[in-house]
């Protein structure tokens, strides 16, 4: 016999007495509740209409004595509100009558009360009260009697079926005991049969158990060799087999050099305490497996710490969760900006700028299972980029005033002293003359950006239509792209909204990109300007079928001084870094999408106004 019919016979048996017991039970119960709703069918419902009528009855009276008393109008309406309420507990008690004797008393309630109504009829019919009753003495010798048959009428209603439901209370109870007492006697020989059939079924299936637990002691104690006596041929037969086959696999890796899996493993833990940038391992949940003691120092949490985390439990900006969720979800790491993945955390009342990485961890198969996050602080280098932009627009602020005065004298040079000098000397003061407006063009240049970049640029927004800022632009250029044979159009979607913008800035940007893009455009070429909404924002764009820009310099198109190798055309190469400071000073931002040999699209966003 298999283990699983033993248990099945053993829990069968046990079953089947409590269905017997179920079944007992059930009976008795049946008949008590019958005894109870024989309680409640035949006397509750007429208790209940007699204390009614009691009610409503003294409520009546308590009418007539208001009428006697001079208020005719309050006392004939209390009778009249009570005298319905009378009249429907009649009814139910009339239609409940069950004992003997009900009846009679019934139909008595029903006369009397009939009386007791034509008597206050009578008093109501008079023209002036007063004819017949003027004290309240006229109360007590002809309505009172009347009012106190009635009541006491109900009262004995009430107390003959209270005697009966009280008889019917007893034989209940009598049901009751009686009902206890089997139950209990029936439950106690089959717990008893239950319990010895369980104690003789539990020995029979804990000896094997018992094989087990002392096998496993042995081997937790190092002896792998230890063998499992197989007596049965059930379940627990064939699970002695599968242990003693276990033990010798056991034994077999146990004799691997198991210690250098462990240094191994305490050397790998060594390293990443020994990293100073904050590490958090995630999983696909984006609950936290690992974090590295900088990490912990950075999130605030002691190193006993041991309780489940979720990504937004050690990080309160959405940015960085939404990070790992996109490499959790895609297994790619999103390509965003340096400044959308630098992330501010207050330490010790400083605040402290991290950069954050997310990279993708793949298992054997290369399914995805989780990501790393790596927070490099980079508060330094921003303190340093800080005082570099400082110390630039200090500079180029100074810069400004020497190289007007330069570039005035070598203007004043070339207008009143060239007729003396030779043509060597007159092509040395043009070419000063051409180099310091290329100073003082990259001075402004490097002045703007760094006001821009510190915040202290002024912008005046407004609600400005796409097209103004496009038929401006196009205004702009109308002479040059004449003279370079090339076509400059615009396409506006349908039903394009205003922005919310800049005007001169955002023309600024618009008319830089078009500059950069007549620059590479051969002759007979086109440029495309075109907006469309996506969203909160409008994309707007500046397509050229120039050569396109190199894989190697897309990503870094947009830092300072940053010019193509080649394509060199006397720029000062801040034009692009100025757009986007401009860009994301709007609250928007801006990409470009290039292919070698296919021309360039320049993006940026503004948001709807």
């Amino acid at each position: 016999m298999t283990l699983k019919n033993k248990i099945l016979i053993g829990h069968g048996i046990p079953y089947l007495l409590m269905g017997l017991v179920v079944i007992w039970a059930v009976v008795n119960l049946l008949s008590l509740g019958k005894a109870t709703d024989g309680i409640l069918s035949e006397n509750y419902r007429s208790i209940l209409a007699a204390e009614n009528m009691v009610d409503a009855l003294e409520r009546q009276d308590s009418g007539i004595l208001i009428l006697h008393l001079g208020n005719a109008v309050s006392g004939i309406a209390q009778f009249r509100k009570n005298e319905a309420v009378f009249l429907q507990w009649l009814a139910r008690a009339k239609d409940n009558i069950t004992i003997l004797g009900e009846d009679e008393l019934v139909r008595s309630i029903e006369a009397d009360y009939a009386v007791y109504r034509s008597h206050f009829s009578k008093l109501t019919d008079l023209q002036s009260f007063s004819e017949t009753v003027d004290t309240v003495a006229g109360y007590q010798t002809t309505t009172y009697p009347l009012f106190s048959k009635v009541r006491n009428a109900c009262i004995d209603l009430r107390d003959l079926n209270e005697k009966t439901m009280y008889a019917a209370s007893l034989k209940a109870s009598q049901v009751a005991k009686k009902a206890i007492w089997s139950t209990v006697g029936v439950a106690a020989v089959t717990l008893f049969i239950a319990l010895a059939f369980s104690i003789l079924l539990a020995q029979r299936i804990i000896q094997p158990i018992r094989h087990f637990v002392n096998a496993s002691r042995r081997i937790s104690k190092g002896d792998y060799a230890v063998k499992i006596p197989v007596g049965t041929h059930d379940e627990l037969g064939h699970l002695a087999e599968e242990f003693n086959s276990m033990a010798t696999q056991v034994d077999q890796y146990h004799k691997m050099n198991i210690d250098q899996i462990i240094a191994e493993k305490n050397k790998g833990e060594a390293i990443l305490s020994s990293i100073e940038d904050g590490l958090v391992v995630f999983d696909v949940t984006l609950g936290v497996t690992g974090i590295n003691p900088a990490a912990r120092r950075l999130a605030d949490f002691g190193f006993s710490e041991k309780k489940p985390l979720l990504c937004a439990d050690i990080f309160h900006d959405p940015i960085i969760c939404d990070l790992v969720r996109k490499v959790v979800e895609t297994g790619i790491s999103p390509v965003t900006s340096d400044e959308q993945r630098v992330l501010t955390i207050e330490q010790d009342g400083k605040a402290r700028q991290y950069l954050c990485t997310v990279t993708a961890i793949r298992g054997k198969d290369r399914s995805l299972s989780g990501a790393i996050l790596l927070l490099r602080d980079v508060t330094r280098l921003k303190e340093v980029e800080r005082l570099k932009s400082e110390f630039v627009m200090a500079a180029s602020h100074e810069l400004r005033t020497p190289l007007t005065s330069l570039g005035m004298s070598v203007d004043l040079l070339l207008e009143h002293a060239v007729q003396g000098l030779a043509k060597k000397d007159i092509d040395l003061l043009q070419a000063a003359h051409e180099e310091v407006h290329r100073m003082k063009a990259l001075v402004n240049d490097l002045l703007d950006l760094s006001r821009i970049e510190a915040g202290r640029i002024d912008l005046e927004f407004e609600c400005v239509p796409v097209s103004i800022l496009f038929d401006h632009a196009e205004a702009v250029f109308k002479n040059q792209t004449d003279m370079k044979e090339v076509s400059l159009t615009s396409e506006l979607a349908g039903g394009m909204p205003m922005v919310r913008a800049d005007a001169n800035k955002i023309t600024w940007v618009l008319s830089n990109l078009i500059s950069n893009a007549l620059r590479y455009v051969s002759k007979g070429g086109h440029i495309g300007l075109s907006a469309y909404r996506i969203g909160p924002h409008v994309h707007l764009s500046v397509q050229d079928d120039g050569p396109g820009i190199p894989p190697e310099y897309q990503s870094k198109i947009f830092q300072k001084f940053v010019q193509v190798k080649g394509q060199e055309t006397g720029g000062t190469g801040l034009g692009l870094a100025i757009c986007k400071e401009i860009v994301r000073a709007h609250g928007g931002a801006i990409w470009m999408e290039s292919s070698a040999g296919q021309g360039s699209t320049f993006i940026f966003t503004l948001p709807v106004a």
